[in-house]
Order: C-alpha cells, then sequence, then structure tokens
C-alpha cells in the first residue's frame, strides 16, 4: 500500500447532484476534496458548507499522483477540454459517470481535439461499483466504494 500517509485528493468536476454528495461523503472518508465549475453561472449561490475548495478550472485543483478526479455530468459541453487538461496532468485516477448501455461522449469529444487513443483508454467509464445506483448520494456511494476499492487494490463487490 504506502500510501495511507499521502495526502488524497478527490476532484469533483462540474456542480452536480453527484458532485454535492461526493464531496460530502469525500471529506468523511479522509479526502481533501475540490469541485471544479468552470461556469460560475452554474453554482446559483454556493460555495455550499461541503467540500474543501471551489475553483475554476483543473489547474487551480492542485492535481498530482494522489488524485483522483471524477466529471459528475457527461452531458457537459466542456467535457473534451476537462478531460484533456486532465490527461495532461499526473493523476492518479480519472473517471466519468454516465449509463454504461450508452458510448460515452467524452470519446469522440477527445478524438475531436486529437488525443491520442492509449490517453483516452486511461479514462474510466462507467465507474463506481455496479450497486444500481440512481440517485446522486448513491452515485456517489459507488463512485467512492469504487475509488476505495482500486486505491486498495481490491476488485470491489463481494468478491475477496
Amino acid at each position: 500500500m504506502g500510501d495511507e500517509l499521502s495526502p488524497r485528493r478527490l476532484v469533483a468536476v462540474f456542480e452536480s447532484p453527484v458532485a454535492e454528495a461526493l464531496l460530502r461523503f469525500g471529506l468523511d472518508l479522509g479526502f481533501r476534496t475540490v469541485l471544479v465549475e468552470p461556469d460560475p453561472t452554474r453554482l446559483g449561490g454556493t460555495p455550499r458548507a461541503h467540500g474543501d475548495t471551489l475553483v475554476g478550472d483543473l489547474a487551480a485543483a492542485g492535481l498530482d499522483e494522489h488524485t483522483d478526479v471524477v466529471l459528475t455530468d457527461h452531458h457537459r459541453s466542456e467535457i473534451g477540454t476537462v478531460l484533456q487538461e486532465a490527461l495532461e496532468r499526473r493523476t492518479r485516477w480519472i473517471g466519468i459517470v454516465g449509463n454504461p448501455r450508452h458510448d460515452g461522449p467524452h470519446v469522440a469529444a477527445l478524438r475531436e481535439l486529437g488525443v491520442p487513443a492509449e490517453q483516452i483508454a486511461r479514462v474510466h467509464r462507467p465507474i463506481g461499483l455496479n450497486i444500481g445506483s440512481r440517485t446522486g448520494p448513491e452515485i456517489a456511494v459507488a463512485v467512492l466504494a469504487g475509488l476505495i476499492a482500486d486505491r486498495n487494490g481490491r476488485p470491489g463487490g463481494f468478491e475477496f
């Protein structure tokens, strides 16, 4: 392991119910949490009380090899540029929420930006444990459980 004493950072990209739950639960799980919202008009009176930091772009989020980045909305037009920036930085893990039955729009967005296939493959989707999540908090629990399992070298689920 050896990671226990390293700073753990969870960067939730895009204000959403999933992001709010990730930030709230992430604090309790020992993450330093950051919300990245490139469009300040979407904040509607935030920053909220949960979460450590609110920034407008990934450059200000302090990404490093101990950082997990989760894009919490796959419908945003910025997913390509945000993912491209995340892929250019040192991060431990990058994922985007979305229904596994549909192609992820991030693939086309990244191809359009000229991102090589091996870099696109670093973006995880679907993310989290398969627990049938539907609500923002349920999705956040599944994602955080998956991140913890991955960080600890475990498969997740009920296989031991």
